[in-house]
């Protein structure tokens, strides 16, 4: 099973909470760089450490990460808020976008985005920098459990970014919040179609117990 295309974050974050799983919404400050977008997917997680020397092949280790990004994957980069630099620009968005990737979401800065949005390719960030990471940041870990936007993400988590915000999913619940959601967005039509013909909220609230 999977979330109906008209689900959105906020009845994805009500029906954690339904589940009784709760603060798995990343920090508000992680915006679309442009209003509209949405990436949905499986999380393929990275993580980013400061770094005072380029190394020899500063590059490798992302180079690595992308080519390995499966379709309708999520990226999510843990840069732990860092403004030292950039980690992901044009070039990258290419990369994964030829991949198939659904998006990026990350807790640190990107760069290029005129180019990146001239892609048409989802990302998600703090917000922009023209630094290259080159001697300012690294890899440390791939495909492993990470804190972005102070939400524990593991790989395969399921990750939904929009305009609203941005929620995680654990694979442990994902059966039941998607069941929920799904349910959840079928109602809020009926919902909004009852109060738009004139019914009162209380009236509407008692028959559904949605809002």
């Amino acid at each position: 099973m999977s979330f109906v295309s008209s689900v959105a974050a906020a009845q994805v974050a009500d029906s954690l909470d339904e589940a009784g799983v709760r603060g798995q919404v990343l920090h508000p400050a992680i915006r679309p760089l442009r209003a509209g977008m949405r990436a949905l997917g499986r999380a393929r997680t990275v993580q980013f450490a400061p770094a005072e020397e380029a190394g020899p092949d500063p590059y490798d280790d992302m180079i690595d990460f992308i080519d390995s990004v499966r379709p309708g994957e999520v990226v999510v980069i843990a840069a732990g808020g860092s403004a030292r630099s950039a980690c992901w620009g044009e070039l990258f968005s290419a990369a994964a976008k030829g991949r198939g990737a659904a998006g990026v979401v990350c807790d640190g800065y990107v760069r290029d985005r005129a180019k990146v949005l001239a892609l048409d390719f989802p990302v998600f960030a703090l917000g922009t920098l023209p630094v290259d990471y080159r001697a300012r940041l690294r890899v440390v870990a791939v495909q492993q459990p990470v804190t972005c936007g102070g939400v524990r993400i593991a790989p395969g988590d399921t990750v939904l970014a929009e305009d609203d915000g941005l929620v995680a999913v654990p694979r442990a619940v994902e059966a039941e919040v998607v069941a929920l959601a799904n349910q959840r967005a079928a109602t809020e039509s009926t919902v909004l179609a009852e109060l738009l013909a004139g019914s009162g909220l209380r009236e509407v609230w008692e028959r559904h117990r949605v809002l």
